[in-house]
Protein backbone atom coordinates (compact mmCIF):
# COMPACT_ATOMS: atom_id res chain seq x y z
CA UNK A 1 0.00 0.00 0.00
CA UNK A 2 1.21 3.42 -0.89
CA UNK A 3 1.53 6.74 1.39
CA UNK A 4 2.22 10.18 1.09
CA UNK A 5 5.94 10.98 2.11
CA UNK A 6 7.42 14.29 2.73
CA UNK A 7 10.97 15.25 0.92
CA UNK A 8 12.91 17.75 3.00
CA UNK A 9 14.33 20.96 0.31
CA UNK A 10 16.26 24.12 0.82
CA UNK A 11 13.81 25.39 -1.25
CA UNK A 12 12.33 28.58 0.99
CA UNK A 13 10.77 31.07 -1.82
CA UNK A 14 7.76 30.08 -3.11
CA UNK A 15 7.80 33.20 -5.86
CA UNK A 16 10.55 31.14 -7.42
CA UNK A 17 9.25 27.89 -6.88
CA UNK A 18 6.12 28.51 -8.97
CA UNK A 19 8.30 30.56 -11.62
CA UNK A 20 10.22 27.01 -11.65
CA UNK A 21 7.12 25.22 -12.48
CA UNK A 22 6.18 27.02 -14.73
CA UNK A 23 9.10 26.84 -16.67
CA UNK A 24 9.03 22.57 -16.41
CA UNK A 25 5.02 23.19 -17.68
CA UNK A 26 3.97 22.02 -14.40
CA UNK A 27 0.39 22.81 -13.68
CA UNK A 28 -0.30 23.67 -9.66
CA UNK A 29 -2.95 25.12 -7.80
CA UNK A 30 -2.24 27.47 -5.14
CA UNK A 31 -4.68 27.21 -1.56
CA UNK A 32 -6.62 30.80 -0.53
CA UNK A 33 -4.97 32.52 2.40
CA UNK A 34 -5.54 30.33 5.53
CA UNK A 35 -6.80 26.96 3.53
CA UNK A 36 -5.28 23.91 2.49
CA UNK A 37 -5.83 22.65 -1.25
CA UNK A 38 -5.55 18.42 -1.44
CA UNK A 39 -3.29 16.88 -2.44
CA UNK A 40 -4.60 13.07 -4.40
CA UNK A 41 -2.90 10.08 -3.94
CA UNK A 42 -3.29 5.84 -3.91
CA UNK A 43 -6.87 4.99 -4.15
CA UNK A 44 -7.53 8.73 -3.95
CA UNK A 45 -6.06 9.48 -0.25
CA UNK A 46 -5.53 13.25 0.02
CA UNK A 47 -3.34 15.48 2.47
CA UNK A 48 -3.63 19.12 2.83
CA UNK A 49 -1.45 21.53 1.38
CA UNK A 50 -0.28 25.46 0.40
CA UNK A 51 -0.09 24.20 -3.19
CA UNK A 52 -0.57 20.91 -5.28
CA UNK A 53 1.42 19.92 -8.01
CA UNK A 54 -0.49 18.24 -10.78
CA UNK A 55 1.20 15.16 -12.01
CA UNK A 56 -1.01 12.94 -13.39
CA UNK A 57 -5.01 12.41 -13.11
CA UNK A 58 -4.49 10.02 -9.99
CA UNK A 59 -1.60 11.83 -8.16
CA UNK A 60 -0.10 14.88 -7.06
CA UNK A 61 2.72 16.60 -5.02
CA UNK A 62 1.87 19.07 -2.36
CA UNK A 63 3.89 22.02 -1.36
CA UNK A 64 3.94 22.31 3.02
CA UNK A 65 6.41 24.81 4.41
CA UNK A 66 8.42 23.28 7.41
CA UNK A 67 9.27 24.88 10.98
CA UNK A 68 11.95 26.88 9.37
CA UNK A 69 10.04 27.87 6.21
CA UNK A 70 11.63 25.54 4.35
CA UNK A 71 9.43 23.61 1.41
CA UNK A 72 8.54 19.86 1.63
CA UNK A 73 7.10 18.03 -0.98
CA UNK A 74 4.61 15.44 0.00
CA UNK A 75 3.56 12.83 -2.28
CA UNK A 76 2.85 9.05 -2.82
CA UNK A 77 6.45 8.95 -4.64
CA UNK A 78 5.57 5.45 -6.17
CA UNK A 79 1.90 6.41 -7.75
CA UNK A 80 4.17 9.72 -9.23
CA UNK A 81 7.06 7.23 -10.63
CA UNK A 82 4.36 4.94 -12.22
CA UNK A 83 2.07 7.60 -13.96
CA UNK A 84 4.42 10.29 -14.76
CA UNK A 85 7.69 8.45 -15.20
CA UNK A 86 9.23 10.79 -12.80
CA UNK A 87 11.34 9.67 -9.79
CA UNK A 88 11.32 11.54 -6.26
CA UNK A 89 15.21 12.18 -6.92
CA UNK A 90 14.30 13.19 -11.13
CA UNK A 91 11.26 15.74 -9.62
CA UNK A 92 13.82 17.72 -6.86
CA UNK A 93 16.59 17.71 -9.59
CA UNK A 94 14.30 19.43 -12.66
CA UNK A 95 12.65 21.69 -10.10
CA UNK A 96 15.53 22.63 -7.74
CA UNK A 97 17.43 23.37 -11.07
CA UNK A 98 14.93 25.92 -12.08
CA UNK A 99 14.66 27.33 -8.72
CA UNK A 100 18.15 28.09 -8.25
CA UNK A 101 18.61 29.95 -11.64
CA UNK A 102 15.20 31.95 -10.75
CA UNK A 103 16.62 32.89 -6.91
CA UNK A 104 19.94 33.88 -8.71
CA UNK A 105 18.14 36.55 -10.61
CA UNK A 106 16.00 37.50 -8.15
CA UNK A 107 18.75 38.60 -5.98
CA UNK A 108 20.92 39.98 -9.12
CA UNK A 109 17.50 42.30 -9.44
CA UNK A 110 17.43 42.87 -5.68
CA UNK A 111 21.34 44.21 -5.20
CA UNK A 112 20.79 46.34 -8.11
CA UNK A 113 22.55 44.36 -10.69
CA UNK A 114 22.29 44.41 -14.19
CA UNK A 115 22.06 41.67 -16.22
CA UNK A 116 24.68 41.34 -19.30
CA UNK A 117 24.61 37.91 -20.83
CA UNK A 118 23.13 34.60 -20.17
CA UNK A 119 24.20 31.47 -22.41
CA UNK A 120 23.25 28.16 -21.34
CA UNK A 121 26.61 25.48 -22.10
CA UNK A 122 26.63 22.73 -23.32
CA UNK A 123 26.21 20.64 -19.99
CA UNK A 124 23.31 22.72 -19.59
CA UNK A 125 25.23 25.21 -16.54
CA UNK A 126 23.79 28.58 -17.14
CA UNK A 127 27.00 31.59 -17.09
CA UNK A 128 25.21 34.48 -16.27
CA UNK A 129 27.23 38.10 -16.38
CA UNK A 130 26.09 40.97 -14.37
CA UNK A 131 27.31 44.60 -13.97
CA UNK A 132 26.95 46.70 -11.04
CA UNK A 133 26.99 50.81 -11.99
CA UNK A 134 27.89 52.75 -9.42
Amino acid sequence: MSHFTAVETKINDLVCLKRALKDLNIQFAEAQQGQEVMVKGYQGQTTGALMSIQISKSYEIGVKLDAKGNVQFVADWWGVETTRGWSEEEFIKKVTKRYSYHKVMAEIQKRGYTLESEEVKEDQTVQIRVRNWG
